[in-house]
């Protein structure tokens, strides 16, 4: 997954520096600032794409399941059309809890498209408006046809085998 952002990312980010220097020809700046710059920007980018450190929301239509395979929890999210109601409020209660979301290693997958018969959706096969958690495993522990709340979805993975697991050996002394 990452060496894809870093495909997409080196080669918007060249012509968005040429944008910015074409616009300020004026005021030539010295290489060691221009590097600066660029060098705090990259890192901006770095941290706003790490996955440890904010909730990713993906479209089903461009991701393949099987990359986070062990990796990571998947939350997914699925309507008949982006403007169902249920759908967006289903996704804002995941940005309202994003920091807790990655702590517990999950990542959102979202498909409000089932015309494009995406991979997900043919193995899950929602009637309507459905919530599903996929653990780290690739089984599918819990689904909804209804908005789950952050909490809700939380506590649901705190309840995972592996999840507790994980829980004992950050704090060993918890035991």
């Amino acid at each position: 997954m990452k060496p894809l952002f870093t495909i997409v990312f080196s080669l918007l980010f060249p012509i968005a520096l040429g944008a910015t220097e074409a616009a300020d020809t004026t005021t030539p700046e010295p290489a060691a600032e221009m590097a600066a710059e660029v060098e705090a920007e990259n890192d901006t980018e770095a941290e706003a794409l790490d996955p440890d450190s904010t909730l990713l929301f993906l479209d089903a239509r461009e991701v393949d399941v099987r990359d986070f395979i062990w990796e990571r929890r998947i939350i997914v999210v699925m309507a008949e059309t982006p403007d169902d109601p249920q759908f967006n409020r289903q996704l804002d209660a995941l940005r309202e809890r994003s920091e807790e979301f990655v702590e517990r290693d999950a990542v959102v997958i979202f498909d409000a498209h089932p015309q494009d018969r995406s991979a997900l959706r043919q193995v899950l096969r929602p009637r309507a408006f459905m919530t599903a958690i996929i653990d780290k495993d690739g089984e599918v522990k819990a689904r909804r046809p209804a908005v789950r709340s952050g909490r809700e979805l939380m506590a649901v993975i705190d309840r995972f085998p592996t999840r507790r697991q994980e829980m004992l050996e950050q704090r060993p002394a918890g035991r």
